[in-house]
């Protein structure tokens, strides 16, 4: 009797080994495809009576209907209206770990790492926990417990999980071919040093060394190590094929999506912006367009403005000039969401551009070199701006990063904290400009989903903006 079970604990043992080796190649040929954030949202799912929450991740596939509402409050609550209709070729799910993983540095950690939603220091905490460890405080595992996202606050409802400073959703790829598996992936320092230690605390982000996060068509761009930083905070992306097209030029959408995207890295904030319009926004953008929802917010806070014929022309690239506008806005606005006032301070000295003077922007530019050097010079040589050449997706990336860098680090002022801007607030109108020459349009590639997005905005060229 010992003998035979003996063998079979042999047998049992050898089939474990089998299998582990398997799932160990099958998870080294798994590749990530990065996809456009803004249509994931990570939401804490309550089950048993709401005592408890498990990860739901939804995916916005097709603009046909939204897949959830946005109700606001904090925690932010979401309404998964996915759960009233036959979402098929309109919303993705993922329920467990068939749906959804851990990816970190080009890693699956599956093997290693499991996903779940504990609560901790009355907040509901989404962490990567550790397989095969019983040691009750999970970070003296050998592989360590860590969090990966936060909802702020505890509720019995469905939540909105905000993920952390260098994570983001990515696409499970096998020989080229997407799946409907999607990755929480991370790049740099594993396993990640931060923890969330009570609600309203802001996690440290983690080492951008260049080395973590590569795409083959960046190694020698200037802005690099900017693209990288921009990347790992999430708000903005490559290209499926895994290049970040740094000299790619950005349409007024996709600068409007960063720079909303930006705005919601800053410490202490919640910025619900819809995922459906209310209306349209503009004549030239229906409310079901993907970007709709966002440039309709960014309209109703002085983030963006139309032409005085009423359009928005939400595909015509934007030039340099323009993004000075948009971030000088976007920093406005996300000065006002920490309390302080609207004016944007002197950070170092002034730029001397030799290329800007009698444009409609002048002041503006010079004002934003000022500014955390929001604004530089032409891929950072000489003494150009360019202002009307189209921006470009590196130099986007980076000014947006250093915008945001600008107004996070902004000391508190001695003067009593402006309102925050509200949602509905009325449109402010924008300076009347000099007229500038048309600009060559670009065709950029419209994807249903863009593959980035990017915060920003500006006073358009050809005739001035509302």
């Amino acid at each position: 009797m010992n003998l035979l079970l003996q063998r079979l604990t042999a047998v049992a043992l050898a089939t474990l080994s089998t299998a582990w080796t398997a799932s160990s190649a099958l998870a080294a040929a798994f590749q990530q495809q990065e996809v456009d954030q803004t249509r994931f949202i990570a939401i804490a799912a309550p089950y048993s009576g709401g005592t408890a929450h498990q990860l739901l991740i939804v995916e916005q596939v097709s603009d046909t209907r939204p897949c959830w509402n946005v109700l606001g409050g904090m925690p932010v609550v979401i309404d998964p209206v996915l759960r009233t209709f036959d979402f098929s070729g309109i919303c993705g799910r993922s329920l467990d770990a068939n749906g959804y993983s851990i990816r970190a540095n080009g890693q699956d950690m599956g093997l290693f790492y499991s996903v779940r939603i504990i609560r901790r220091n009355q907040d509901i905490v989404l962490v990567g926990d550790p397989i095969g460890c019983f040691n009750p405080d999970r970070r003296k595992c050998t592989n360590p417990e860590f969090d990966i996202g936060h909802a702020n606050g505890l509720t019995t409802d469905f939540a909105e999980i905000k993920l952390n400073p260098g994570w983001r959703f990515t696409r499970r790829v096998l020989d080229d071919r997407p799946l409907g598996h999607i990755y929480l992936t991370y790049e740099g320092s594993f396993p990640p040093d931060y923890v969330i230690a009570a609600p309203g605390t802001q996690p440290v982000a983690p080492p951008t060394s260049p080395t973590t996060l590569t795409f083959r068509d960046v190694g020698g761009d200037v802005y690099a190590a900017e693209i990288q930083q921009a990347v790992q905070l999430g708000f903005v992306a490559g290209f499926e094929d895994g290049t970040f097209r740094p000299q790619r030029s950005l349409t007024r959408e996709q600068i409007v999506s960063m720079a909303l995207e930006s705005l919601k890295l800053i410490p202490g904030v919640t910025i619900n912006v819809p995922t459906a319009a209310a209306s349209a926004p503009y004549r030239d953008v229906e409310m079901t367009r993907w970007s709709a929802a966002k440039i309709e917010f960014a309209q109703a806070n002085n983030i963006v403005s139309g032409y005085e014929d009423g359009s928005f022309r939400p595909t015509q690239p934007v030039t340099r000039a323009e993004m000075m506008a948009i971030l000088s806005r976007t920093a406005e606005y996300g000065r006002s969401l920490r309390g302080l006032g609207p004016d944007l301070p002197s950070t170092q000295a002034p730029q001397t551009f030799t290329d800007i003077s009698g444009h409609w922007g002048a002041a503006l530019i010079t004002a934003m070199s000022t500014y955390c050097g929001v604004a530089s010079p032409y891929n950072e040589i000489g003494s150009n701006f360019v202002p009307n050449a189209e921006a470009q997706r590196n130099y986007a990336a980076t000014a947006t990063l250093r915008t945001l860098n600008c107004v996070i680090n902004a000391l508190p002022q001695s003067t009593p904290p402006q309102s925050v801007p509200s949602q509905s607030a009325p449109q402010q109108t924008a300076p009347q400009s000099t007229p500038q020459p048309n600009v060559p349009q670009q065709t950029a590639p419209q994807q249903s989903a863009p593959q980035q997005s990017v915060p920003l905005q500006s006073v358009p060229p050809q005739t001035p903006p509302r």
